[in-house]
């Protein structure tokens, strides 16, 4: 298994996985399939922070981090998303890129990792939780999807524990 930064090229095969995601889960709201064109830009937008795990020459999973909420108090925090094909379930690519995806937002200077999970999909909080990751709320109903209410449980981890950035700070970590 790779992990390494995701390039152009692999936007259609992250494609498929985000859209086997968005048709036949309930682990995302969204229900507006993704195109290769929107792929290619957010690949572009994110550079080395939008990650890819390939196993045997495929891309079978994809991780990267945003923007937890607007504003400058949340600049050093971010939500990040990670997403597995069928078959790379249970292989341990999804540790894999989530801890590669840490020790990237570490190096921006971010704070918090936020996960922001289906109620739906209770694997991933087990699978957050073994990662250090902890329940801090859950947001009953805010999600409808499949004619069905679901719930958004967040999880947070922080990252690092050094001393405080500069309070008059308006610029981005990293």
């Amino acid at each position: 298994m790779i992990i390494r930064a995701a390039t152009a090229a692999d936007a259609e095969a992250l494609c498929e996985i985000a859209n086997w995601v968005i048709r036949d889960t309930l682990i995302t709201f969204a229900s507006a399939q993704k195109t290769v064109a929107q792929l290619r830009a957010e690949i572009a937008e994110k550079g080395d922070d939008y990650l890819v795990a390939e196993l045997d020459g495929q891309v079978v999973g994809h991780a990267y981090y945003g923007a937890f909420r607007s504003g400058s108090g949340y600049r050093y925090t971010a939500e990040h998303t990670i997403h597995l094909s069928p078959a790379a379930h249970g292989r341990g690519i999804g540790r894999a890129l989530l801890q590669a995806l840490e020790q990237r937002a570490v190096t921006a200077g971010l704070h918090v990792l936020v996960a922001g999970i289906s109620s739906a999909n209770p694997g991933a909080v087990g699978f957050h939780a073994a990662l250090g990751f902890t329940e801090v709320g859950r947001l009953p109903e805010v999600g409808f999807k499949n004619c069905q209410w679901l719930d958004t449980v967040l999880m947070q981890k922080i990252l690092q524990q050094a001393g405080k950035p500069d309070p008059d700070s308006t610029e981005k970590p990293g």
